[in-house]
């Protein structure tokens, strides 16, 4: 079955003056166009393409990688608002739609935000939103502390960043946690920290406890042989100085440290850290 709104590999069953047409297992066929047609093509070989709705609501494939698939998340730009909703660059010619009624604040052309794609049941049409909460759900979860995610930055607020968790969860960032800057759409690594009793997760952008030893002591040794052995940087600096240079914790800066000196790979002077 092909799928609209996402990738699928199909057979290439025949070449015609419009472009070659593929095939699924179950017999449905659609049109890959002359210009996105490869040069060295064989009959019978599989291709991976994108297959979604054109101008025209016919379905089309493209070898042209779009931004989003469906069911899922990422930062697009409006390239226009028009009577029904606010059109989408997502990385194809015909632009995604996120009708008004999706729009958790109305869109300004230019302006880019976080959205989700989905299939529309009543029109059959692969649809976006920016009221991102609804497709997140954290019943599932089954974590454990220091488990590594995928993060997708949506929404800042007075507590901290809301990300959206490998794809299907909803996550946080306390202010706390943020020793780097981030900003909304940014795609980053992060840690769970805690699962709390109503399954909401909290975040962490550095491994928790002893597992934050290691990374934090290599962060410190690569950005010293980044700046030639030496970082002016002690138990005395600020921690404002120490998260501008390493976007860290003091604490964890002190941890690292301890690491480095023990294995013997630092001195540690008035002056600084050196590497030695």
């Amino acid at each position: 079955m092909i799928e609209l709104g996402n990738y699928n590999t199909l057979k290439v069953l025949r070449s015609t003056s419009i472009g070659l047409f593929l095939g699924d297992d179950e017999g449905t066929e659609i049109l890959l166009p002359n210009k996105y047609v490869p040069e060295d093509f064989q009959i019978d070989q599989e291709m991976e393409v994108f297959c979604y709705l054109d101008n025209a609501e016919r379905p089309i494939s493209t070898t042209l990688k779009p931004k989003i698939i469906r069911n899922g998340f990422a930062h697009l730009k409006v390239v226009e608002v028009g009577a029904y909703g606010a059109f989408m660059d997502w990385g194809l010619e015909k632009h995604l739609l996120v009708p008004f009624r999706e729009q958790s604040q109305r869109m300004e052309e230019g302006n880019e935000y976080v959205v989700h794609c989905y299939m529309d049941e009543e029109s059959m049409r692969l649809t976006g939103s920016s009221r991102v909460d609804k497709f997140l759900s954290n019943d599932d979860v089954s974590y454990s502390q220091n488990d590594p995610v995928d993060l997708l930055v949506y929404r800042k607020t007075p507590l901290g960043w809301e990300v959206i968790v490998d794809e299907s969860h909803k996550g946080l960032v306390f202010d706390s946690d943020i020793f780097k800057p981030i900003s909304v759409g940014e795609r980053i690594k992060g840690f769970v920290k805690n699962v709390r009793d109503d399954k909401k997760l909290d975040i962490s952008l550095q491994p928790i406890g002893a597992k934050m030893l290691e990374p934090t002591a290599k962060m410190i040794f690569d950005k010293l042989v980044q700046h030639n052995g030496f970082l002016p940087l002690h138990d005395k600096s600020s921690p404002d100085d120490i998260q501008k240079t390493l976007h860290m914790s003091k604490k964890a800066f002190k941890k690292g440290v301890g690491i480095l000196y023990r294995q013997r790979k630092i001195n540690i002077q008035e002056d600084g850290i050196h590497l030695l």
